[in-house]
C-alpha cells in the first residue's frame, strides 16, 4: 500500500492487436516520487501533431527525449510589505519523449505581522504540461506550502495545480486553445486585487482549474487523429488523458 502522498505506479498495459500486427506496451505511465498530490479528474484526448513551446515563467528541457518542467511562485509579507499576491501559468509542450521530470511548488509565508495589521500572503501555480510517447517514465512533483511565522492574524495562502496531457502520438495545444488559456491566466492574475478570504481564494482557482480541464478536453478531443497505419488502443493504457493535480494549504 502506498502512502497518502505517494501515487500508486500503473502495472503495464496488454498487448493488443490490430492491423495483422502486435501493438505491444502502448503507453505506460509511471509517476514516482510524488508528494501531496490529489487528483482531481482524468478526461480523454486524441493525438495529435509534434511541437515543443514555453508559454509563461519557467523552465522547459527537452534533449534526447527527457523533458523536464520546473515551476515556482513564493510570496511573502512582512510588516514593510504586508500584501503580497504571486501566481504562476505556465504551459510546456512536449512531442515524443521517454521520461519526463516536472515539479511544480507554490509557497506563501507571512512573517511578523501584529493582530491591529495583520498580512496577506498568496502563492497560486498552474503548470500545464503536454508529452506523448509509448512508454513514458513519468516523476512529478505539485506540492504546497503555506506557513505564518510570529504572525498572529495573518492569512497566508498556496494552492499549486498539475495538468499532464498525456496521448500516445505527439498531441499540440491549438492557438485557440492556448488564448482561451491565456483568459484564465488573466483571470488568475485578477484575484491579486481581491479581498477573498482563503477558503474564497480557493474555491476561485478551483473554478478556474475546472476550466483549464474543460478547455484541455475540448482541444484534445478536437485534434488530428494518428494515421490508420498506427491506430489507436481502444484500451484505456492507449488512451489519451488529461490528469489533473491539485495541494491546496491556507492559514
Amino acid at each position: 500500500m502506498t502512502s497518502p502522498n505517494q501515487y500508486e505506479p500503473q502495472s503495464p498495459p496488454h498487448s493488443h492487436r490490430g492491423a495483422g500486427r502486435s501493438i505491444t506496451g502502448m503507453r505506460r505511465m509511471i509517476r514516482v516520487g510524488v508528494l501531496a498530490t490529489a487528483a482531481l479528474g482524468t478526461v480523454g484526448s486524441i493525438a495529435g501533431m509534434a511541437q515543443a513551446v514555453t508559454v509563461g515563467e519557467g523552465f522547459s528541457a527537452d534533449h534526447d527525449g527527457v523533458a523536464a518542467a520546473n515551476n515556482t511562485t513564493f510570496a511573502l509579507s512582512n510588516a514593510h510589505d504586508q500584501t503580497s499576491f504571486k501566481d504562476s501559468f505556465t504551459i510546456h509542450q512536449y512531442g515524443d519523449v521517454t521520461a519526463a521530470y516536472l515539479r511544480n511548488q507554490a509557497t506563501a509565508e507571512s512573517v511578523a505581522c501584529s493582530p491591529d495589521a495583520p498580512c496577506r500572503a498568496v502563492s497560486l501555480s498552474f503548470q500545464i504540461v503536454t508529452m506523448a510517447g509509448e512508454d513514458i517514465h513519468l516523476s512529478a512533483v505539485n506540492l504546497s506550502d503555506a506557513e505564518n511565522v510570529h504572525c498572529a492574524g495573518c492569512q497566508t495562502v498556496a494552492g499549486a495545480y498539475q495538468f499532464v496531457v498525456s496521448t500516445p502520438g505527439a498531441f499540440t495545444l491549438s492557438k485557440t486553445a492556448q488564448t482561451q488559456l491565456e483568459a484564465i491566466h488573466h483571470q488568475l492574475n485578477a484575484l491579486s486585487n481581491s479581498t477573498l478570504s482563503a477558503d474564497q481564494v480557493q474555491a476561485q482557482a478551483d473554478a478556474l482549474a475546472a476550466k483549464v480541464a474543460a478547455i484541455l478536453k475540448t482541444a484534445a478531443a478536437t485534434s488530428p487523429q494518428k494515421p490508420p497505419l498506427q491506430p489507436l488502443s481502444a484500451s484505456t493504457a492507449g488512451s489519451p488523458q488529461v490528469t489533473v493535480y491539485k495541494d491546496f494549504q491556507h492559514h
